[in-house]
């Protein structure tokens, strides 16, 4: 089920849909692109025609950050929240279980290899048959590598919108696949973060306990999220 928020059409179904829907897009003949969206990335979109035009070609767009699923419930649709994170580790899990082979782009080299290890030692069969750190110029040389290695779910966490950017580009040069934009993942499953306590997570306080933990993150956070809300009433009484 599609919703309409700012412009952009946002995927609102369950988890489990969601995941569904994505175990088809590995199987289809095409390079597809997901896109975890947060307050940020609308903001961006805002300022930036190209990133929006991104957002509005991807295959799935899934509610990511608190501030979106709170924004489609004050225009009156229920959504949701599927965070990225968790969502990229179950297509892993899902991918282990299916022998699919995976490639994973981002982050400096010491945080992937051991997000790697780790994943490796959590999930029984996972096939990683190419990975690089984030820190490369030539985009070219990576899509060569990955149309050797041809792996069909690709996470990249480069930090938007270079990694949605890094994205919608391969769609012109790679075969087939799935690639997501997962942003921060990797320091999680690297253990260089903690994540939120499940209560904080299921209260939609994620985002408060990073702030906490990094304090860096808060001229992110804000204005960013309160004007986010404010822009999401003023679009429901301006239909």
């Amino acid at each position: 089920m599609s919703s309409e928020l700012f412009g952009f059409n946002i995927d609102t179904m369950s988890f489990n849909e969601a995941i569904s829907d994505a175990k088809n897009l590995i199987d289809g003949h095409k390079v597809s692109q997901i896109v975890t969206i947060n307050p940020e990335m609308f903001e961006y979109a805002n300022k930036d025609l190209n990133f929006a035009n991104i957002i509005k070609e991807a295959e799935m767009v899934i509610p990511d950050g608190v501030g979106v699923k709170i924004a489609l419930q004050i225009n009156g649709i229920k959504a949701e929240r599927i965070p990225g994170v968790d969502f990229a580790k179950k297509l892993l899990e899902e991918s282990a279980f299916n022998n699919i082979p995976v490639a994973i782009i981002g982050a400096k080299e010491e945080i992937l290899t051991k997000a790697i290890e780790n994943l490796q030692n959590e999930i029984n069969g996972l096939n990683i048959v190419y990975y690089h750190n984030g820190y490369f110029k030539n985009n070219g040389e990576i899509y060569e590598e990955l149309k050797k290695k041809s792996p069909k779910l690709i996470l990249v966490a480069m930090g938007s919108p270079r990694q949605e950017e890094f994205i919608y580009n391969a769609k012109n040069v790679l075969n087939s696949g799935l690639m997501i934009g997962i942003g921060g993942s990797l320091d999680v499953w690297s253990n260089s973060i903690k994540r939120a306590p499940k209560i904080m997570q299921n209260l939609g306080l994620e985002w408060l306990y990073r702030t906490i933990i990094q304090p860096s993150r808060f001229k992110r956070i804000f204005p960013t999220l309160p004007m986010f809300i404010i822009k999401a009433l003023n679009y429901k009484f301006s239909k």
